[in-house]
């Protein structure tokens, strides 16, 4: 298993208690979804290492969890590893609903400017997310909003949209 065959789904941030519990950074949109969570693969210098969740308590976006069979000084040494889960594992998105890894070379097509380029990646900002689309060497950065996206057509990978006014053009 490589992280190509994984999402991130956080990050350990610090130690919990006495007993080896350590608490996670949940960086999705429902944490609650992953209460049931029996693994989770730990990024350890560079190799992704499974560890068996004995125990999990989510409280917003944050869990404090109990990995089996681990030391207090081997959860410390995790502190600041990032958490990762198969792909797999993700629900299935319809309509104009994607994950972020998921439209990563799709082409775009503005309602205007026809096909402005491809989505080299999704920039996740704290205030905003945004597309940087790359249309030879020129970069186009357009928010990620559902009032810009018209469609999502996964079989042809292609993300039509209608950008606001003059923005396109203020990149070519």
């Amino acid at each position: 298993m490589t992280t190509n065959d994984c999402f991130r789904l956080g990050k350990i941030t610090k130690p919990f208690g006495f007993k080896g519990q350590v608490v996670f950074f949940l960086d999705v949109d429902c944490p609650d979804d992953y209460a049931e969570l029996d693994s989770v693969f730990v990024e350890v210098k560079g190799t992704l290492v499974p560890y068996f969740i004995e125990d999990i308590a989510i409280k917003g976006n944050k869990a404090t969890v109990t990995f089996e069979d681990i030391t207090p000084q081997e959860a410390t040494a995790l502190v600041g590893c990032d958490l990762y889960l198969p792909l797999d594992i993700l629900p299935k998105l319809d309509g104009n609903r994607f994950y972020y890894h998921e439209v990563i070379g799709w082409h775009v097509i503005d309602s205007e400017k026809g096909d402005i380029g491809t989505i080299a990646s999704v920039i996740d900002y704290p205030a905003q997310a945004i597309f940087q689309i790359m249309q030879k060497d020129k970069e186009i950065l357009i928010p990620v909003i559902d009032q810009i996206i018209d469609k999502v057509d996964r079989e042809e990978k292609i993300m039509y949209i209608t950008a606001p006014n003059g923005l396109i053009d203020l990149y070519l």
